[in-house]
């Protein structure tokens, strides 16, 4: 995946050690810190004034009120997770809609403020550098990827620093098409229709191969078996065992495969070991698309006669633990 140079946000030279390895002493560190704009943020970008905001809410029995006093809490937390930081360090705020165009260096200590969700989509642009996930409203954030209070900021930077940051490495999805293009992904890879309608093409693993017809197939890992994955799981009730976020292991599930004359119903779901991959060739005339952990604006287009292979991917996911 292709990426610019950085926005003006930007600070500084990438010359560093491996990225798993604490910041070097005779560098000051550099904090990025990644957010994403509020509901409140949002409404008023796309309603231009609290009045006009105010009235869309009503219409939907919501309060912008209550929106608004959720923003402020969100910006209670991040200020107190910038006072935090070391004046002395370097620091740089992205927007999770710039995440493809910003440049991260291989010692960033990357916070994130916010969702689980914004975790996964930093992920894919990261090279083994430490990720703390900093939960500013667990009355609405489940917390398993932010599992730290924002006010635990500076305490967990200086022991990232020291050395003494207790981490795992959580393991993601990589699907590579014949061209070169691939997806990263922390959750899971969608393999389908754009439209999530039938889906038409062959899977094979090792020496099994099918035609089939369904809504696209998911390969998750085990960050994502508590997601998409964990609810075609106990729907289906199959046998296949969810992996764990430090497996190095997939789970791959074919969703609504149609049996008929020409397509089968045989190789819908299983287990992928690392050096395994799931081959997918494309029938699809149109609108045949890959993503990653939901982001489906950030997609590779998969037509017919393209071919795709989803593996465990060689990165991870150095996450701070709670």
């Amino acid at each position: 995946m292709r990426r610019r140079p950085p926005d003006t946000q930007e600070v500084g030279q990438a010359v560093a050690p491996s990225p798993r390895e604490p910041p070097s002493q005779s560098k000051t560190p550099r904090v990025v810190i990644v957010t994403r704009k509020t509901e409140y943020e949002q409404l008023l970008e796309r309603h231009a004034t609290q009045q006009q905001a105010q009235f869309f809410l009503q219409g939907r029995q919501q309060n912008l009120s209550d929106v608004e006093a959720r923003h402020r809490r969100f910006e209670a937390a991040l200020r107190g997770v910038l006072q935090a930081v070391p004046a002395e360090w370097r620091r740089a705020r992205v927007d999770r809609g710039d995440l493809d165009r910003f440049l991260f260096e291989p010692e960033d200590l990357v916070v994130a403020v916010g969702q689980d969700g914004l975790v996964a989509n930093a992920a894919k642009y990261l090279a083994g550098q430490t990720v703390i996930g900093l939960n500013p409203d667990p009355e609405r954030y489940e917390g398993v990827l932010v599992p730290h209070p924002p006010g635990a900021a500076g305490d967990l930077l200086a022991t990232v620093v020291a050395g003494r940051a207790a981490c795992e490495a959580r393991t993601m999805v990589e699907a590579e098409l014949d061209d070169g293009q691939r997806i990263l992904a922390l959750n899971e890879v969608f393999v389908g229709h754009r439209t999530h309608q039938s889906a038409r093409y062959v899977v094979s693993l090792g020496d099994r191969s099918e035609r089939q017809s369904s809504s696209g197939l998911i390969v998750a890992t085990g960050t994502g078996a508590t997601g998409w994955a964990r609810s075609i799981h106990r729907e289906r009730k199959g046998e296949v065992r969810l992996p764990r976020p430090a497996d190095r292991r997939l789970a791959f599930f074919v969703r609504e495969a149609w049996p008929s004359v020409a397509t089968g119903t045989t190789l819908t779901e299983g287990l992928l070991g690392e050096g395994e991959a799931l081959g997918v060739t494309s029938e699809m005339n149109e609108d045949g698309v890959i993503f990653g952990d939901g982001i489906e604006g950030d997609r590779l287009e998969f037509l017919w006669g393209r071919r795709v292979a989803v593996r465990v991917a060689p990165s991870s996911l150095n996450l701070m633990r709670g």
